[in-house]
Parts: structure tokens; C-alpha cells; sequence
């Protein structure tokens, strides 16, 4: 009777801790609980209430996993009972196209160049349902052969989506912005012209989705804009120019002291728009080239990295920022090596991580003061990442291009939980979402779950 007693209560003790768990995450604000834009619900890489697992293979913690058409790097959003995915399908018969010209006498081809497109591709974004991976709808919002090519490891579909609940972005660069309701229905769309990439390397920036407007960094080797949209009808409210080469940062909308402001990353300079005039607030130095990885904010201080032919972090107290800040104290501290050149950063309460380059080595940095905490740690199994590192429940998710993601224990202190390993290859950074880590791989989508 006493064993049967203990029985009836841990059940009813688990049953419990069950519920509040899922009553924590279930009561947190919806834009919190959900990842609705790539660097998840706070622009920061951090999902605050999901609790993911630890370990998992392919025979170990998977939920489901389905194979999304086409390719597509573009890390997918959640909403609700949806997961929302865009991607390029190859269509047709591969196209003629003319070889790329030979290097002048005595000139050497200078640097890899793009893939050049040889099929018509679909544009298209697809919603899942999250309990078993079903294709709910499937909209094809443009088809075209693109105008220019592509890195050998990107896509044609590398800009996320964004969505607030009401509205979906579907964002293709080129091809055009779209927005529609939660149900597929087209709202409204707009053509911004066609870019011309550097190396003809593809695009890569993702709209800033706000509360009533969509903010475009339109950086290349033409005319480069920053553009505001109407979020209810794409109608432009204002447009400004931008003395920038190509760049594949994505803008950074921040609160602060009653203005919103855009934050920008790129090669020239870092600059902060008014989010509602369009005027520059403030503006430094740029960061190196091919600026890619996207700002974090925390507390007032805004965090910009980069990567290429060089090292670059600035953090910027806003509340000093005004005009030109190069020589100002609103700038709190740099680092001049071991940055990122894909990966957007970490921003984990005042924790700041970081990874070196494209390489499996992970930095953590004491956001406030740039104190080093530890690395540039190897990570194991893991050595080339184009994903950016993700944090839930007090852990750090690093997935790799060669299909194993390391997850860290947060803190000053380095220390591995788990090396997992698929039968896949991740360029799109993870999403965790309740109890529940979603992997967008080369192939499949993976609902990865205990």
C-alpha cells in the first residue's frame, strides 16, 4: 500500500513538473515563445523559454524529419502550430549559358567566382505543421532563371522569412519581397530591382520585420539603398542612399529611449538610422569586408562583428551615440581578432559568444567590459560553420556544415554537454521552440524532441 502510495505521488510530482514546464513556456509572451525571425524572438540568438534536448542521432530524439525540395539555407521561423520555410526548386531543362571570360593577357582570374545559374528556379515558401512535418501549404511567389550567379556553398534561398503572427515576409532579394497572411493569401509584394553581388557570390540579407514597418539593406555593387516599407501595404515611406559595396548583414531594429532606430552593418560604416524619418543618428567606422554576420542589443549597447581580410567587434553605448562617434566614449570597447566572418554572434544575457572565422572555435567575451572569459576553444567535431550559435535553457547550440552540432554549457567556463551528429549538413542556424530544436540541413527539415 505505502509502494503504491509513493507511486501515485512521484506520477503525480512528474505530471506537475510537467505542466509547469509547459505552463512556463506556454504563459510567456508569443513573440518570445516562438523564433518569428532568424536571430530568433529577441534578435540575439537566445530563445528564453525553450528547453531543448541535449542529445540526439539519427535512431535518437528525433521527432520526425522530412526533406524540404529545392535548396535553401535560409533558417525557417515558427508560429503557433507552423514552421515557415523558403527555398529555391530547380525547374526545366538546365539553360544555355556563355562561359565566363577569359582574364586579360598577363592578368590573372582574380578569386572564385560564382556559380552561374543554369535551370529556371520556383521561389518558394512552405508551411509545415509542427507535431509530424506535414506540408500544410506551398506557395510559389516568383519563377525566374536569377540574372547572376552564386557561391559554390550558397543558395538562391539564404534570406529568412519573418512574421509576427499576423503576416509572413518572404524576402528572395532579386526576385522580390512578399507578404502574406498566415494562410498563404498574397497581401502585397514589391520588386526592388536586381543586385549586382560582388563575384557574383549571391544575396543574403533578411528584412527587419517591425511593428509597422519592414526595414530593406539593399547593399551591392550598384546603387545601395536602405529602404522603409509600409508593413500593411509595402508602400515606400522613405528611402535613403548608402555609399557601400556588396554586404550581406542584415539590419538590426532597436528600442531605445522612445526611437527606434536601424542599425547597420557594413564595410564603409556602421551607421544607426531613425526608423521613422530615416535620418542617420549616428555613425563610425566600418567593419571589414564582406560584412555578413548581424548586430546584437542588450541594455542600451549594440554589438556589430565581422570577419574577412581582417577582425572587427565594436560594442556602442547608444545612449552617448550622436553624429560621428569614431573618436567618441560611446564606443566601449573593440577586438581586433578571432571574429566571425559567417556566423552572426551569440548575445546570452551579458555573455557575448563568438566563433573564429568559419571554424568550429568558440569565444565567449563578457558582453559589458570585453573581458575574454575563454577561447578560442575547439569545438569537437566540429570545424566548419556557417550557422550562427543559438542559446536556450542555459546551453549554446553550434550546428556544422558537416552535420554535427556541439552544444555548450553557457557560462565563464567552457565545458561540452554533447556532440551530436546527422546524416545531413547545416548552413541554417537552429531554432528552439518550446521543448523542441528544429535543424534546416541541405536535405531535410529535423524536429529533433524527447
Amino acid at each position: 500500500m505505502r509502494d503504491r502510495r509513493f507511486v501515485v505521488a512521484l506520477v503525480t510530482l512528474l505530471t506537475s513538473a510537467a505542466l509547469l514546464g509547459s505552463s512556463a513556456s506556454g504563459n510567456a509572451p508569443k513573440g518570445e515563445r516562438y523564433w518569428p525571425k532568424w536571430r530568433g524572438p529577441l534578435m540575439t540568438g537566445v530563445a528564453p523559454h525553450a528547453t531543448p534536448p541535449v542529445e540526439w542521432s539519427e535512431t535518437k530524439n528525433i521527432r520526425w524529419k522530412v526533406e524540404i525540395p529545392g535548396k535553401g539555407s535560409a533558417t525557417p521561423v515558427v508560429w503557433g502550430d507552423r514552421i515557415y520555410v523558403l527555398t529555391a526548386v530547380a525547374t526545366g531543362d538546365p539553360v544555355a549559358v556563355a562561359p565566363a571570360p577569359a582574364p586579360e593577357p598577363g592578368q590573372r582570374r582574380r578569386g572564385p567566382r560564382g556559380i552561374t545559374p543554369e535551370h529556371v528556379q520556383k521561389f518558394v515558401i512552405l508551411a509545415l505543421q509542427r507535431s509530424d512535418g506535414k506540408v500544410l501549404w506551398e506557395r510559389v511567389l516568383r519563377e525566374e532563371l536569377p540574372h547572376e550567379g552564386m557561391h559554390q556553398t550558397g543558395t538562391w534561398a539564404s534570406s529568412s522569412a519573418a512574421t509576427d503572427g499576423e503576416m509572413i515576409l518572404a524576402f528572395f532579394g532579386s526576385r522580390g519581397l512578399y507578404a502574406l497572411d498566415m494562410a498563404g493569401k498574397p497581401l502585397w509584394e514589391r520588386d526592388l530591382g536586381a543586385m549586382t553581388v560582388k563575384l557574383g557570390f549571391g544575396e543574403g540579407s533578411t528584412p527587419a520585420l517591425g511593428d509597422d514597418r519592414v526595414i530593406v539593406q539593399w547593399d551591392h555593387e550598384g546603387e545601395s539603398f536602405i529602404v522603409a516599407l509600409d508593413r500593411k501595404t509595402g508602400q515606400e515611406l522613405w528611402r535613403r542612399a548608402r555609399e557601400e559595396g556588396t554586404s550581406w548583414a542584415s539590419p538590426l531594429l532597436v528600442e531605445h529611449a522612445g526611437r527606434t532606430q536601424v542599425v547597420t552593418s557594413a564595410t564603409n560604416k556602421v551607421r544607426a538610422y531613425d526608423a521613422e524619418s530615416g535620418d542617420v543618428i549616428w555613425e563610425t567606422q566600418g567593419m571589414t569586408q564582406n560584412a555578413i554576420p548581424t548586430p546584437v542589443h542588450r541594455n542600451g549597447s549594440v554589438i556589430l562583428t565581422s570577419g574577412f581580410r581582417g577582425n572587427a567587434l565594436l560594442a556602442v553605448n547608444l545612449a552617448e551615440a550622436r553624429g560621428d562617434i569614431s573618436a567618441s566614449p560611446a564606443i566601449t570597447w573593440k577586438f581586433d581578432r578571432d571574429t566571425p566572418y559567417v556566423p552572426s554572434p551569440l548575445l546570452y544575457g551579458d555573455e557575448l559568444y563568438l566563433l573564429k572565422g568559419n571554424n568550429g572555435m568558440l569565444s565567449c567575451f563578457n558582453a559589458t567590459t570585453g573581458e575574454r572569459h575563454y577561447g578560442p576553444t575547439r569545438l569537437e567535431g566540429v570545424s566548419n560553420v556557417y550557422a550562427s550559435p543559438v542559446g536556450a535553457d542555459g546551453r549554446i547550440y553550434v550546428a556544422s556544415r558537416d552535420g554535427t552540432t556541439a552544444v555548450i554549457q553557457r557560462g565563464p567556463e567552457f565545458k561540452t554537454l554533447a556532440t551530436n551528429t546527422l546524416d545531413d549538413g547545416f548552413d541554417a542556424s537552429p531554432v528552439a521552440v518550446d521543448s523542441e530544436l528544429y535543424l534546416r540541413g541541405q536535405r531535410f527539415l529535423y524536429r529533433i524532441s524527447e
